[in-house]
């Protein structure tokens, strides 16, 4: 079994949040907290070790009590830069990726998705969940920043990156996938709602129970 100790958790608040008007995604409050600092205390209780992928107000991030790592990858480049820089310092053998502004992420994110990738003896476990498809039909699609992946896959992303590519599944792609869907009964429909805007930020607070 991979054991909660041979996981790392990496928080991605690497990104430009362009569409929250250029804010720093990750400092907006959500439950009286900023936001990345929820999305890292979720985290913390799932794994071995924690840090943090963030590119700009670098104090702010610090203050959190992890290590802040900026991307290794200039110009954001995007979650695949912040995989290729958690993959670079991470100590364990696993590195469960999550971005920022996805609070309510599963508790049992972690588990489900080692024990998929030590089923299926896969390099990559990657959440699946419900999501409505624009036309009102509920399909089970791949959540690309959600993944638990071998820290040797770190060569493998740095060729991909260093030949121009940017696209998650493309990579992914390449490799061993266990998808896991996180549509059983019990699980949370909003668990995978990521905040894009600040309106939406604030929806999903006022819609949200206040459990951890």
């Amino acid at each position: 079994m991979i054991a909660q100790q041979d996981i790392t958790g990496l928080v991605l608040a690497g990104g430009r949040g362009s569409r929250m008007g250029g804010v720093d995604k990750g400092l907006q409050n959500f439950r009286g907290l900023p936001l990345a600092l929820h999305t890292l205390m979720r985290l913390q209780m799932q794994t071995g070790n924690v840090m943090v992928n963030a590119n700009r107000n670098l104090a702010a991030y610090e203050a959190f009590g992890a290590p802040v790592w900026p991307d290794v990858l200039a110009d954001y480049a995007g979650p695949l830069a912040g995989f290729l820089t958690g993959l670079e310092r991470c100590e364990t053998q696993w590195l469960l990726t999550v971005p920022c502004d996805t609070p309510l992420f599963p508790l049992d994110l972690a588990q489900r998705l080692a024990a998929a990738a030590e089923a299926q003896g896969a390099e990559i476990a990657m959440a699946a969940a419900p999501e409505d498809d624009g036309q009102g039909h509920i399909q089970v699609r791949p959540q690309p920043v959600f993944c638990l992946l071998r820290v040797d896959l770190l060569e493998s992303l740095v060729a991909f990156t260093q030949a121009g590519g940017r696209k998650i599944d493309a990579w992914t792609a390449r490799h061993r996938c266990a998808m896991v869907p996180f549509d059983q009964p019990g699980d949370d429909p909003q668990a995978f709602f990521n905040a894009n805007t600040l309106a939406e930020l604030q929806a999903l607070e006022s819609a949200s129970p206040s459990q951890p």
